[in-house]
């Protein structure tokens, strides 16, 4: 018997039809965006702090102090887009856990928002992460799960969602797609906000160092959309792989060993890290970015992370190349995090000694500059 259809005969249609909606879930959700949001809109923005510098030289240099957010650091930003970001993608669900790898700062941030929307927070971290650091993360109710190898926390965090049910929230590979670069008041946007009404309101430089990468590539793709003439720099530490990976255009770089300047420098090109985005790079020893860091708290009485000293040695490295060329205009760098994190580090001369860091002939590097505008070669 033919199967065809006969003429004038009704067609049979059929369609397969999943639906998943969930009311219950879709409540959780709104409020949740909502209470993020919330907390970004009771935020006021952070301060651009000035560092003195003789008169003179006609050069302005800036410290966006992002250690006034809530969780007291630059990640702040960083963990309310991602978790807008995992909240809107339908990865972060109610009661489930949410695991990240993260040295410290990003946790603490994490942390805080994993409590604001109601699901708990595991931070795979490593054993050498400062104790400040781990006290605040479990201050916001979170769990530390500690790593003997930093390059280990990737896979262990993978490893620990997938154990768990939970959402490994990944900042190395989503920080520089979970922020909108081209405004809506992020990091850059706001520098040139603030600058609008200096003498120098479009920066010849802006320092940014790098951990996963996002805030280089937010403020480097936010420059070149706005069509500004300011150059990007990314000062790398010890142990990372970032300046070895951008200057010999090796995706495949990496570094045996972590980072003893916390929050930045990875042992691996992270997927975050946009290499063509920036103009230059700094490999700074560890120890001139704890003399910067120290040479700030003389400069403005604030104490500050080391990731703070080493933008900063960029920066006055860049202040010292624009007063030798007779050049006049503005550099901002950021300050990451508050000194009182690591007062058993960065402050500590006996963690110095420890780890064989002689400081001095960076500080009186630095003090040579700023007396007399001259970088010692």
């Amino acid at each position: 018997m033919s199967t065809a259809q006969q003429p004038g005969a009704p067609t049979a249609v059929s369609t397969l039809d999943v639906d998943r909606s969930d009311a219950a879930y879709r409540d959780w959700l709104k409020e949740a965006v909502r209470k993020v949001q919330a907390d970004a809109n009771r935020s006021a923005d952070t301060h651009l702090l000035r560092f003195p510098l003789p008169d003179e030289w006609g050069i302005d240099l800036y410290l966006k102090d992002e250690s006034t957010h809530p969780t007291g650091s630059l990640k702040h930003r960083l963990a309310r887009s991602l978790f807008l970001y995992g909240l809107c993608n339908g990865w972060i669900r109610p009661d489930r856990p949410v695991i990240e790898a993260s040295s410290g700062s990003t946790a603490v941030s994490e942390a805080y928002f994993a409590k604001l929307v109601g699901v708990p927070f595991i931070a795979v971290m490593p054993r050498t992460t400062s104790r400040e650091k781990v006290r605040l993360i479990e201050f916001h109710g979170a769990r530390c799960h500690f790593v003997d190898d930093p390059r280990k926390m990737y896979e262990e965090a993978a490893d620990l969602a997938v154990r768990t049910g939970g959402h490994y929230m990944d900042q190395f590979t989503y920080a520089e797609r979970a922020t909108d670069w081209r405004g809506n008041n992020n990091i850059a946007e706001s520098i040139y906000q603030q600058l609008r009404l200096e003498r120098y309101p479009e920066p010849a430089w802006i320092v940014a160092t790098a951990g996963t990468g996002g805030t280089s590539a937010t403020i480097a793709r936010y420059v070149h959309y706005m069509q500004h003439d300011t150059r990007i720099c990314v000062p790398d530490p010890e142990n990372s792989c970032f300046f070895d990976g951008w200057v010999n255009d090796d995706p495949d770089c990496t570094s045996d060993c972590g980072s003893r300047i916390e929050g930045i420098g990875r042992p691996r090109m992270e997927p975050s890290f946009v290499p063509g985005a920036i103009d230059r790079m700094m490999k700074v020893p560890d120890a001139a970015s704890v003399a910067a860091v120290r040479a700030l708290e003389q400069a403005i009485g604030r104490k500050a992370g080391g990731s703070t000293g080493t933008g900063l040695w960029s920066a006055l490295k860049i202040v010292a190349e624009m007063v030798a060329e007779g050049r006049t205009g503005s550099v901002v760098t950021l300050l990451c995090d508050p000194g009182d994190r690591y007062l058993d580090k960065y402050y500590s001369d006996d963690w110095l000694a420890q780890q064989g860091l002689d400081i001095r002939p960076y500080t009186a590097a630095i003090e040579s500059l700023l007396a007399t505008g001259v970088w010692p070669d």
